[in-house]
């Protein structure tokens, strides 16, 4: 790799022992995709920041970090919501390891947002080379956004935010943003995001680590949220393109000619509904946009829950949408930021847990021990008051 003189002075050490090696992983991850040089980011958002998926080793290895992000760095989830842990039933023991984990990364300035939708905090736009981690966000910032990221690991999006810079490989470089098959969706009529959840969890499977091309659906920002957020779950898609929908998807004079085309059908979608019981709802995986919370209070208002249903999102988006959080907690359901159903102990007692997202459909039974039921929102909600 072509490194500039500030570069190979980092790397010798001239700047302290945790950006020498913050710059060994990055000149490493280099070599291994034979990237030339090193291209400045605008912003880095980083994953491994529950004590729950991160462990005691995890905590140690960023404890002992000592320099600080040289470019706005979002931090993912972690493990609760910082001020309602106790109303979550999160154990002291959990709350003080987890608050030692979000000190440490404090003390390397990463912003303690603590979400997987950093793009609802305008921190990146159209053609900027960013360094996220969390699958969602990647494939939301690449597709909707068109900024330009690979799927990082923890420890590559944190050093890319302590230099300020990520090797200029993979989704970073316009011609390998190109497709590399088409989905035909038999997509007729209006879908609710948890469609076009249950479609990007059967594309992700088919995808793979391709770059799928959609023709037949007209997914609104939300929709196309989950639609990537259930792609990278189920395969590991982090860039999609939408016929007339996406930004790139405009960029390329496309030809369909070579390229595997794979047809999805209404009932393919409609098969992953299966009707079982469950103890729990859980809405927000990824973080709810403001038009979601307002999608759940409409449905909530005047009603009261029978099932424990927890709603997820930013505590910037719940900040800014205090009179939804409000209608929503009224019912008896909790809105909790900070965390999401996945990287929580919370929901680790249930049995089954209905969900709205194709990405938590995905992920609940391997990392919450729970099976997991897909449904509509109004479905969600319905099932949370009956």
């Amino acid at each position: 790799m072509e490194l500039d003189r500030e570069d190979e002075l980092v790397l010798n050490g001239e700047f302290g022992e945790t950006r020498r090696m913050m710059m060994e992983i990055l000149v490493t991850l280099g070599k291994v995709f034979d990237a030339e040089r090193m291209v400045p980011i605008r912003s880095a958002q980083v994953s491994g920041a529950s004590y729950k998926t991160i462990g005691e080793y995890g905590l140690q290895w960023i404890r002992g970090l000592d320099a600080r992000a040289a470019v706005p760095a979002i931090l993912n989830p972690v493990g609760m919501d910082r001020d309602r842990w106790r109303e979550m039933g999160i154990s002291p023991e959990f709350a003080k390891k987890q608050v030692e984990v979000i000190s440490a990364y404090e003390r390397l300035g990463i912003r303690l947002d603590c979400t997987c939708t950093p793009y609802y905090l305008t921190i990146t736009q159209y053609g900027d080379h960013i360094s996220w981690s969390e699958s969602s966000a990647v494939a939301y910032s690449n597709s909707v956004i068109g900024a330009r990221t690979n799927r990082e690991g923890g420890p590559s999006a944190l050093a890319a935010a302590i230099i300020g810079k990520t090797p200029y490989y993979g989704l970073h470089i316009v011609a390998n943003r190109k497709p590399g098959l088409v989905i035909d969706v038999d997509g007729a009529g209006a879908h609710d995001a948890s469609w076009y959840g249950a479609l990007g969890y059967i594309a992700g499977k088919e995808a793979g680590n391709r770059i799928p091309y959609f023709r037949g659906i007209r997914p609104d920002r939300d929709q196309l949220k989950a639609l990537g957020a259930a792609m990278a779950a189920s395969g590991a898609v982090a860039l999609f393109h939408v016929e007339g929908i996406t930004p790139d998807s405009r960029v390329f004079s496309y030809d369909p000619k070579g390229l595997e085309t794979i047809p999805v059908e209404q009932k393919e979608i409609s098969d992953l509904y299966k009707d079982i019981p469950v103890d729990a709802v859980a809405i927000g995986c990824p973080h709810c946009s403001p038009d979601e919370l307002g999608a759940i209070a409409h449905l909530l208002e005047g009603k009261h829950v029978k099932k424990p249903l927890y709603v997820f999102t930013s505590k910037a988006v719940a900040g800014n949408s205090r009179s939804f959080v409000e209608i929503i907690e009224r019912s008896g359901a909790r809105v909790y930021a900070d965390t999401c159903m996945v990287v929580s102990p919370c929901m680790d007692s249930y049995l089954a847990v209905m969900v709205n997202s194709g990405k938590a459909f995905t992920y609940v039974p391997n990392m919450c021990g729970a099976a997991s039921r897909i449904g509509t929102l109004e479905e969600c909600i319905n099932v949370a008051c009956s």
